[in-house]
């Protein structure tokens, strides 16, 4: 597998396997037993070209480098378990087996969006992920729950930093892992260059559902809250939202993290209201995530049932989301920041 450099692409492994005589049905064939949807062939598998069972060892064994559990943990309830994952160069990335047979991945080593709120900001940006590095993940969380049938692009990093590698991962998933496309969840601050290439797929590409970061309703709100909120003011990313959810005929997701005293008031609820009403949309209300250092804390429970009722009484579709594994401060970042302030080890 020398062929292969070193920030991994799928369309890498494809040329690999097509210089071994691989044709359409053959990566298939290939592909779908990585993605956890068939038996691994082996060097018996007849119905592949000789030249491509002589490379399956050394393949598969690649394969399963590209993202390796170092470090697990679960729920007390047992409803999800977040993996800390070891990439071929040393980074670690976190990859969430979440509740309802979803997995929820990385796209970048790092985020360089600098949310206030999210562990991740602290770390910066480290590096891309290669699709087939995020490709990774998804076969690795099969592995603990063979059922998974979704997939959020909602752990480390941005998406539309990675735009080219995001994408070849959400084809290649719609493609050959069993994944309808709004099962693929694309979440991302709202990117320019994110609305011009999904609004130019093609009829019979994958066109991924997509959650939108929004936490605020008035730009200076954002600014506020997430360090580089992207290149877009609210009013037009909604409208690119709107746009882009009557095209593929399924709503987008407003995702909102309520934080005490800063976005969960009468008067930023009202705006929000305003924002989507009548719009084809759905909110995601996240109570934050208390981390240790940080000065954010969630409203108290019967607030946050307050604020929902509101918006739906304005009929907008809402709920509650909490974050997975938060009992065991399994926050996005937080399973990372564990591993980093651990002793060194052999076994890790």
């Amino acid at each position: 597998m020398d062929a292969i450099p070193a920030l991994p692409q799928i369309q890498d492994l494809t040329r690999r396997l097509e210089c071994c005589r691989a044709k359409a049905p053959h990566l298939r064939r290939v592909y779908r037993a990585w993605l956890g949807r068939a038996a691994w062939p082996d060097e018996g598998t007849l119905s592949l070209p000789e030249t491509v069972r002589r490379e399956l060892p050394a393949l598969h064994g690649f394969l399963r480098s590209l993202a390796v559990p170092v470090l697990r943990t679960s729920a007390r309830d047992g409803s999800s378990v977040k993996l800390l994952m070891r990439l071929r160069d040393g980074q670690t990335v976190e990859t969430v087996v979440l509740p309802k047979d979803a997995v929820c991945v990385s796209t970048q080593a790092g985020c360089a969006v600098g949310c206030r709120f999210c562990m991740t900001g602290r770390f910066g940006l480290m590096r891309q992920l290669g699709s087939a590095e995020i490709a990774a993940q998804v076969a690795a969380a099969r592995e603990v729950n063979p059922g998974i049938r979704k997939v959020d692009f909602m752990g480390m990093g941005e998406p539309s930093h990675n735009l080219r590698a995001v994408l070849e991962a959400v084809q290649f998933l719609g493609t050959y892992g069993d994944f309808g496309h709004k099962s693929l969840m694309l979440s991302s601050i709202g990117d320019r260059r994110l609305f011009d290439a999904l609004l130019a797929l093609p009829e019979g590409a994958v066109r991924p559902a997509l959650a939108l970061s929004l936490h605020s309703a008035t730009d200076e709100g954002r600014r506020a809250l997430i360090a580089h909120p992207g290149n877009l003011q609210v009013a037009e990313m909604v409208s690119l939202a709107e746009r882009y959810s009557r095209a593929v005929r399924y709503p987008i997701q407003y995702e909102w993290v309520l934080i005490r005293g800063i976005n969960d008031g009468e008067e930023e609820i009202g705006r929000l209201i305003e924002l989507l009403r009548g719009r084809f949309a759905m909110v995601n209300f996240i109570p934050v995530n208390e981390v240790e250092g940080s000065p954010f804390r969630r409203p108290a429970k019967p607030e946050c049932l307050a604020i929902l009722e509101r918006v739906r009484a304005a009929g907008i579709v809402a709920k509650i989301r909490l974050s997975a594994a938060q009992d065991v401060e399994g926050g996005c970042g937080q399973l990372r920041a564990r591993a980093d302030a651990l002793p060194a080890s052999p076994s890790a």
